[in-house]
């Protein structure tokens, strides 16, 4: 495993002594032992969340990471065995699973306990060794829920009251006005805007629309707001509260005067709503469709250019990967042939909503300013607290969290116990949550009357375990994206019955002329030690309608209209808290029947998988609305009755949803794998780029090949798993059809026959984006990987452009980036965030060559592009371009960044970084694309 620095809290602390005893927290002493329940496993399930469980730390420990280097006891004892995977996995055993894995049994023998704590008398909390994860026992159900929120506090307080803060559009008020406040402020307010009203009459829906079990979860929830308190009162009289509160002036460090609100009910569906935005939605974007399909007509025609955009939007591409592949099909969100009620924006006349207004102080220079950030006033800062001064400057949490494409998560490998070595199933499964310090999920064990689990959940709705383990079953997700987004054009109209225009704010409605609802969060801040951006603010303003959020305004054949956005869960944020209530019930979850009922009732967008000892099952969730017949899904439709979802109601945001049924399925199939592609034939993607290459194929060759050769074990399906997170996509399925027209006649280059032989040769040693040896901090292959970083962009565009003239390019660009590479820090999820290749054009450049090589091809493109549809041109675009790609130095290539990694390392460029979201950094990590909670699961036995 890779050497890190050790942790020295001991002497971190003796040294910071002089800063004051009331910024040290005492080390509790254990006293006990968890009792372990039925745990069907028999330690074959093993779990992994890095960095670390403790996400909270004192003043004191924030300023000892800043002046030694040091972390928190198990803030980062997680990273190092999850790193150390992409270097060991090719000698990985079953045995030595829980070297790179923690063991998820249930319960902690008593040789491992650390500490235990009774907040309550009606619960215990343990603490093992090795981890700190906590394993919450109560003898009634609402001590267990009480248990649950005091750990979340214990372990991520800091993180949960961001979050809240971030669901009310509060970010910059709480952390301070850093750019990326703001820009993740204004972000998430555009896709999700409430008023304390509407978040009470969610929390009243759970319990009045889901009888027995909405009662009893909307107490699950008060007892666990009341373990949240709990702690905060405790480590606030204390004086061990997270000291983030310290450095942005919420509490007094010398006085300990100041303020932690308490948490309530509906802070959770704030927080609820803020990981419905991230992770379970899908679909919009129509307007964009919209305008690259008009780019499209003018560039071909009507007819041939709806064919042209049609080719590039696969919305159902026969060669796209499948997580059901039996041959089932699940029709759904499927483009009609004659389009009813569509509302095509006229040319030029798209306008984005404004949402920012009556910028104040450093808001308003930032405006003015050439490089858009606002100016900076530092307070003053003790000597003591220097090393701490500016540490949230550039925002607390990174302004990209919400960029749209949205960050694609999760994958998923679950094989049918009729291929494995033992006979019973196994899975290595979790969701790819991105890389932060602390991480938003977090570990806990949850045993008491009703409930019965391990695994992660999101900090702040972790009173059930979200994605985890029971008794004798697994189960996890990956965001399933489906369309649960439409657009609407309303029509504007003048009250007094004047001529309308595009900046009236009233709409027809079923025939009355009916005014936005007005929706805004005015903010403000001051400089604090941890966050100088100089006193500002704003009001932010979104409107809403009958049919959803008002984001752009247009003409539709010359009149006024705005578009607006309508998504199923929208007023609907914790209808899922019941799907999760029974996952966690071991007298509800007990074969695939019964996790199929439990997911069924969560309406956002996921794929669920299951294992027991003897079944798999899969299913996909979520609120699908069944549509008009004759509306395009893809495209904005016109806001008429006729055009409605069925069964609509704008009072509660509700409609007819597809059946159960009707949701792709299954049960038993030989395998399953899933990375965020096309889950069934039939059901239509949402996004652009679900083709004939997809990351996902990455997971389906390897798995497809251990199960036709049969045994496979824990250990050989980890190792499929990590083997592809270490592999570019663009070299394993793409670069064979580029080296196919490279060498379709002598290459007469010597320069450019070597660095075609350098691809080769990286395509044999695997396409792999890995170090020659642990910590060596160099890739073999690494000039073969520098030229295909540089040759992708420039080989997309010279074969694409000319073909299709600069403006549909460009449009088609804004529908799907061209590259998600490991370093390309402008896709869609930045720079050293891990997940990459979801979002790219190597489908199209796949069918494209293929069809210009004389390949069949299924679904293709509608014409050829690369080369003119011309062998011997194609090859001459990819050979200058190559050429232009080996000439460009790996200084340019990788350029370095402010997160501290020099121009031409190409290793830091493609890095791991947990981003800060408090005080405490981390060390970087090598990149791997892979689930950032993931389990290891092989239950040999059930009730």
């Amino acid at each position: 495993m890779r050497r890190r620095i050790l942790g020295l809290r001991a002497a971190a602390l003796t040294a910071l002594l002089a800063l004051g005893t009331g910024l040290v927290v005492p080390a509790q002493q254990a006293v006990g032992a968890a009792a372990a329940t039925n745990d069907y496993c028999q330690g074959q399930c093993s779990d992994i969340l890095p960095p670390g469980e403790n996400g909270n730390a004192t003043l004191a420990d924030i300023l000892a990471n800043k002046a030694l280097g040091t972390h928190p006891a198990h803030s980062d004892d997680q990273l190092g065995p999850y790193d150390s995977l992409s270097d060991d996995y090719g000698s990985l055993t079953d045995s030595s699973i829980d070297q790179f894995f923690n063991d998820s049994s249930f319960g902690v023998p008593a040789a491992d306990v650390a500490s235990v704590e009774s907040p309550r008398s009606d619960v215990t909390i343990t603490r093992d060794k090795a981890t700190g994860v906590p394993h919450i026992l109560g003898t009634t159900r609402s001590g267990t829920e009480f248990g649950a929120g005091y750990a979340a506090a214990e372990d991520r307080l800091w993180l949960m009251d961001l979050f809240r803060h971030v669901g009310r559009g509060q970010l910059t008020s709480f952390a301070g006005g850093a750019a990326a406040n703001q820009g993740l402020e204004q972000q998430f307010y555009q896709a999700a805007p409430y008023t304390e009203a509407d978040l009470q009459a969610q929390v009243d829906r759970i319990a009045n629309d889901n009888g027995a079990r909405g009662k009893q979860a909307l107490a699950d929830a008060q007892a666990y707001v009341d373990g949240i308190n709990a702690y905060i009162d405790k480590a606030k009289a204390g004086r061990y509260f997270p000291g983030e509160y310290d450095l942005t002036g919420h509490m007094n460090a010398i006085t300990n005067a100041g303020t932690i609100d308490h948490f309530t009910v509906t802070d959770l569906i704030a927080l609820a709503s803020v990981i419905g935005a991230l992770f379970g939605s899908g679909g919009g974007g129509e307007v964009q469709n919209a305008l690259s399909l008009e780019a499209a007509q003018a560039k071909y025609g009507v007819t041939e250019g709806t064919k042209v955009w049609e080719s590039f939007r696969e919305a159902n591409d026969p060669e796209a990967v499948l997580t059901v592949h039996d041959g089932q099909s699940f029709p759904y969100a499927e483009s009609p042939a004659n389009p009813q009620g569509v509302a095509m924006p006229d040319p030029g006349s798209v306008v984005q909503e404004p949402l920012v207004y009556d910028r104040t102080g450093s808001a308003a220079a930032e405006q003015k300013s050439a490089t858009h950030t606002p100016p900076k006033s530092p307070v003053k800062a003790p000597a003591k607290l220097k090393k701490a001064q500016g540490i949230f400057d550039d925002g607390v949490l990174p302004a990209d969290l919400l960029t749209n494409p949205r960050k694609g998560m999760s994958n998923a490998l679950v094989v049918s116990g009729a291929h494995t070595a033992s006979g019973h199933p196994v899975a290595v499964f979790g969701p790819q949550t991105g890389y932060f310090a602390p991480q938003l999920l977090m570990l806990e064990e949850l045993q008491g009357p009703g409930i019965d689990a391990r695994g992660a959940a999101f900090a702040g709705l972790s009173l059930y375990v979200e994605l985890g383990r029971g008794e004798d079953y697994a189960w996890s997700a990956t965001s399933g994206e489906q369309d649960v987004t439409d657009t609407y054009a309303v029509q504007l109209c003048d009250p007094d019955g004047g001529t309308p225009t595009t900046a009236d704010d009233y709409y027809l409605y079923h025939g009355t002329c009916t005014p936005f609802q007005e929706l805004q969060q005015a903010d403000s801040w001051s400089p604090t030690l941890a966050d100088s951006t100089a006193a500002g603010g704003y009001t932010m303003r979104m409107y809403r309608t009958n049919y959803g959020l008002v984001t752009a305004r247009a003409t539709v054949g010359g009149k006024p209209v705005a578009y607006t956005s309508l998504r199923s869960s929208y007023m609907h944020e914790a209808d899922s808290i019941i799907g999760f209530q029974m996952l966690n019930d071991p007298g509800y979850v007990h074969d695939p029947a019964s996790f199929q009922s439990a997911v069924q009732h969560i309406n956002y967008t996921f794929n669920w998988f299951y294992a027991d000892s003897e079944h798999t099952a899969y299913y996909n969730s979520g609120n699908n609305p069944v549509r008009a017949a004759g509306v395009d899904p893809s495209l904005p439709v016109t806001a008429e009755p006729q055009y409605e979802w069925q069964g609509f109601d704008p009072s509660t945001n509700t409609a007819d949803y597809t059946p159960p049924a009707q949701h792709p399925q299954s049960v038993d199939q030989d395998y399953y794998i899933s990375w965020n592609n096309k889950q069934a034939k039939d059901y239509a993607s949402a996004n652009f780029g679900d083709g004939s290459v997809h990351r996902a194929n990455l997971l389906d060759a390897r798995v497809k090949k251990l199960v036709q050769a049969g045994g496979v074990t824990r250990a050989s399906l980890t190792q499929a798993m990590e083997d592809a997170a270490v592999t570019d996509l663009r070299g394993e399925d793409v670069l064979p059809d580029l080296l196919a027209v490279l060498h379709s006649s002598p290459i007469t280059d010597p320069q450019l026959s070597n660095d075609v032989q350098e691809l080769q040769n990286w395509l044999n040693d695997g396409a792999k984006r890995r170090e020659t040896s642990p910590g060596s901090h160099t890739y073999a292959d690494s000039d073969a990987v520098r030229i295909m970083d540089a040759w992708w962009p420039l080989l997309v565009k010279a074969e694409f452009e000319p073909g299709l003239g600069s403006d549909l390019y460009t449009a088609l660009t804004d529908n799907l980036t061209v590259d998600e590479s490991p370093s390309a820090g402008h896709g869609p999820t930045g720079s050293h965030a891990g997940s990459s290749f979801q979002y790219g054009w190597w489908s199209y450049v796949d069918k494209d060559l293929r069809a210009v090589l004389g390949k069949p091809v299924q679904g293709g493109l509608a014409q050829k592009f690369c080369g003119g549809g011309d062998l011997a041109s194609c090859q001459s675009t990819l050979l200058t371009t190559l050429g232009q790609a080996a000439a460009t130095p790996a200084t340019t290539v990788y350029p370095g960044d402010s997160t501290g990694c020099s121009a031409g390392d190409q290793w830091c460029a493609d890095s791991i970084e947990q981003r800060p979201l408090g005080g405490i950094s981390q060390n970087r990590i090598s990149w791997q694309n892979r689930p950032t909670f993931q389990q290891v699961v092989e239950f040999p036995s059930h009730r």
